[in-house]
């Protein structure tokens, strides 16, 4: 179907206004299809005598009739998905659509899932970007703003939530209080018999809401929920002059949801493994806390005032990415976010900046011709390069000054669509520095600077310079730490100085005392680089790094290790003999995470060669062992439960995992709950020592929706050839898997441990992500280019082959940027085993 262009999108701007939209959608009709009429009141602009040819987007299952200002329209003029509304002429018009769409089961348009629970049945929509035509008729662009109403019949026992307010009037019947100006892509309906928790704060309605499987797991947390959702209103209140402009707060948790959630104003969705049946960390925890900020702000930036065309995404997401991790740290008992965001989130903007597909935060107008183009946009550069632009820019303006342009911005531009240009502008009116010039700089521009540290000294004095490999002016804050004279392992921070880079005029003075024993650009993480330490430094770092005092500058130093290692320049035996080496004494648990992560997935799964395998798990086991140990008082739930995973990750005998599985707890615990128990079943599949019977039994035991896909996982790890041949046509051979049981497919089927047994896919997976990506659409492409890709298998021949299928099988464009990610990261994997002889 064809995809709505930027053109397309002025020129029909330009020629029709809409006032609203009138929406009955009728839930009651089957599994299959749901009923969807729509009236739309819009105006035709221009001369009286002159007339308008627009259209109106719809993807229905079947387009029962259609009526313009009373007159049918012939129902076959609808052409894929548009249509055609010709010989319009100037002034009010209105139009009525009736239509049986279809449910999806991709998390796209309206979602329908049956909880394997208790068979209770849930639907929601996800409208973003071009999927409200899925749902019912519309003008389907973001600059085309309007009132919406909506009415919703469902079946008896089920909630109906919306935008606004909801009314149950009788009969299954629910009505939606009416939004004010709000973009097509941010209408929200959630149905379903919810279990709710609801409140009031400030004299406006809070409820948050999940399906009646999880009540008590929601129950457990609906204070701190609701305790950060509260916290995080009145930080914003302070933060922002314009009041939140909705009549309502709902945040549903709701299944098989793509996103980490959606902020539709008054109604943010949320993919419902944030309501936790098993234990969790600290640091996960926050991760929730940072998402519920992150959507909240959307509600100013995003929903109040809405980008005019999808060029400007990074606009609604740098923003809020930016916002939650801030106000998280600020308003909640979470206030180390940034480290977290350094160790985890970041290097996922780093990453995506050094491929070929890396675009600027903010890309040129022409650049995002088209929808299908603009969606490729949600990635680490719109995200976490985008909030580190704006972290920079709050180090380099000062907040006081950024927060009145993003006040004056909102009083601009509220209930209606901004640019960039307008953006600047805003912050521009409230300070005399060159922001133009900045954004410059730091928004139109690709790649990553490298901030490398060369050190001269004498006994006296020592002076530092920092050479930048790059174009962006950077404000950054340099730590510097001696060896602590009580012990000789440790540092002590001497002093912390801020510095630009590249200075203006003449080069750095010196500075007073001996040669520090670590040297830190960039400590606290303010900009975004790569930094490379002068040789003392990193030889420090390597051998002292758990001893620096501060978490988000160990944050800056793991991240420069992680940078060498892609890069070639640090072996990854070093890499995983340092965590061995400072895991074990590490206290912030963001830190364990991350560089345990690194570790597992990219150096022992990709960097390293099959034949250093075997040392590199042996080195992770003996790791996370010495995490247990550390952990067996009781003193750190948080850690001992990330090492438990760590150890299940990289266990190459089934003989403990045996144990703990059998005795249902790992000795000193935790227990296992139904996360580990899968993760467990899991690798012991992967070794060989699980069957079908034991997945059937754990099924049995766990019949949820998570354990469906834990079972789907296992059964997919198995070493067995008719395993895999069954795993692989369940993913491309039928469309039945929905978009959750997919991913948990593909997740279970490429091992590093079976790589003989399924090399015969590798050529295979060229033409059938493909065509199942053809078939299926732009959120099945997704799981099929980021988990169904063989990442594991690190060599020339399958670096070919996708080079070949880029070349000559015209995937969709969804799929071409994931095969075009995947396979850079595989080239690179090859460059670092070349260059470091692994």
């Amino acid at each position: 179907m064809p995809v709505l262009t930027r053109d397309e999108a002025q020129t029909r701007a330009r020629l029709i206004d809409v006032q609203r939209y009138t929406v009955e959608l009728d839930l009651t009709q089957g599994a299959e299809t749901f009923g969807s009429r729509t009236v739309i009141r819009f105006t035709a602009l221009g001369e009286s005598a002159a007339t308008v040819d627009t259209f109106v987007e719809l993807k229905p299952a079947e387009l029962r009739s259609v009526t313009l200002d009373g007159q049918p329209l012939d129902p076959a003029g609808l052409v894929e998905n548009r249509l055609a509304l010709t010989g319009l002429t100037a002034g009010e018009h209105e139009l009525r659509v009736d239509a049986a769409m279809r449910y999806s089961h991709t998390g796209e348009g309206m979602h329908r899932f049956t909880d394997p629970t208790d068979g209770e049945v849930y639907t929601y929509t996800q409208l973003f970007m071009e999927d409200v035509q899925r749902v019912f008729a519309a003008f389907d662009q973001p600059d085309l703003k309007s009132v919406f109403e909506l009415t919703v019949t469902a079946p008896e026992g089920w909630t109906v939530l919306a935008n606004g307010v909801t009314e149950h009037v009788g009969g299954g019947t629910w009505r939606a209080a009416a939004t004010p100006l709000i973009s097509t892509y941010l209408v929200a309906v959630a149905a379903g018999p919810w279990h709710s928790v609801r409140t009031e704060h400030r004299g406006l309605p809070f409820g948050i809401h999940c399906r009646r499987s999880l009540a008590p797991f929601l129950d457990a947390d609906a204070d701190e929920i609701l305790d950060v959702t509260r916290a995080c209103y009145d930080r914003y209140h302070e933060k922002f002059e314009e009041p939140y402009p909705f009549d309502s707060y709902d945040q549903a948790f709701v299944p098989e949801f793509n996103a980490g959630a959606m902020e539709n104003p008054g109604l943010v969705t949320f993919r419902d493994e944030f309501i936790y049946r098993s234990a969790v960390t600290e640091t996960e925890r926050q991760t929730r806390a940072m998402v519920i900020a992150h959507e909240m702000a959307h509600m100013w930036f995003g929903d109040l005032v809405t980008l005019r065309w999808w060029d400007d995404i990074w606009l609604n997401e740098s923003f809020a990415e930016y916002m939650g991790f801030q106000t998280t740290a600020e308003a909640t008992r979470f206030r180390d976010t940034w480290t977290d965001f350094g160790v985890a989130r970041k290097s996922w903007g780093y990453d995506a900046d050094q491929r070929p597909s890396t675009h600027p935060v903010a890309p040129d107008p022409d650049a995002v011709p088209d929808t299908a183009s603009a969606m490729l946009n949600f990635d680490g550069i719109s995200y976490a390069k985008g909030a580190s632009a704006l972290r920079q820019l709050v180090a380099w303006l000062g907040e006081k000054d950024f927060l009145a342009g993003i006040n004056t911005h909102i009083a601009r531009h509220k209930f209606a669509n901004a640019t960039l240009a307008d953006f600047i502008e805003s912050l521009a009116h409230n300070t005399d520095r060159d922001v133009h010039g900045w954004a410059d700089a730091w928004l139109r521009t690709t790649g990553v600077d490298t901030l490398t540290s060369t050190v001269t000294h004498d006994a006296r004095e020592w002076t530092l310079a920092v050479d930048r490999a790059g174009n962006r002016p950077h404000r950054v804050a340099v730590g510097v730490f001696d060896r602590d004279l009580t012990d000789p392992q440790g540092l002590v921070l001497r002093e912390r100085y801020e510095t630009d880079v590249p200075r203006s005029g003449a080069a750095a003075p010196p500075r007073d005392g001996g040669r520090p024993a670590l040297i830190v650009p960039n400590d606290q993480d303010l900009t975004y680089a790569k930094v490379r330490l002068d040789e003392v430094s990193m030889e420090t770092a390597l051998r002292s790094l758990s001893r620096v005092p501060d978490a988000l500058t160990r944050a800056v130093l793991w991240n420069s290790l992680r940078d060498m290692v892609r890069d070639g320049e640090l072996a990854g035996r070093t890499y995983l003999e340092a965590a061995r080496a400072h895991l074990p004494e590490e206290t912030d648990l963001a830190l364990v995470q991350g560089v345990l992560a690194f570790a597992t997935t990219h150096v022992a799964g990709r960097f390293l060669s099959p034949a250093e395998r075997p040392f590199a798990l042996t080195t992770l086991t003996e790791l996370c062992r010495d995490l247990i140990r550390r952990t067996e008082d009781g003193s750190h739930a948080g850690l001992r439960l990330t090492a438990v995973r760590g150890f299940i990750d990289v266990a190459t005998r089934p003989d403990p995992l045996q144990e703990w599985l059998a005795e249902g707890t790992v000795p000193g615990g935790p227990e296992l709950d139904p996360e580990l128990r899968w993760r467990v079943l899991t690798r012991l599949a992967v070794l060989g020592a699980a069957d079908e019977s034991a997945i059937a039994a754990e099924l049995e035991r766990d019949p949820s929706a998570t354990g469906q896909e834990g079972a789907a996982r296992c059964r997919a790890a198995l070493p067995e050839p008719e395993a895999k041949r069954r795993a692989w046509e369940a993913m491309f051979a039928s469309d039945d898997l929905s978009n959750y049981l997919l991913t948990a497919t593909a997740q279970g089927f490429w091992q590093p441990e079976q790589a003989d047994l399924v090399r015969e896919y590798v050529p295979r997976y060229f033409e059938d992500a493909v065509a199942v990506a053809a078939r299926r659409g732009p959120a099945i492409a997704d799981v099929a280019g980021r988990w169904a890709f063989p990442a594991s298998s690190v060599d020339a021949q399958t670096l070919r082959l996708g080079r070949e299928c880029l070349r000559d099988a015209d995937p969709i464009p969804a799929l071409r940027r994931k095969l075009a990610d995947q396979l850079d990261d595989l080239a690179r994997a090859l460059k670092v085993r070349e260059a470091t002889g692994s």
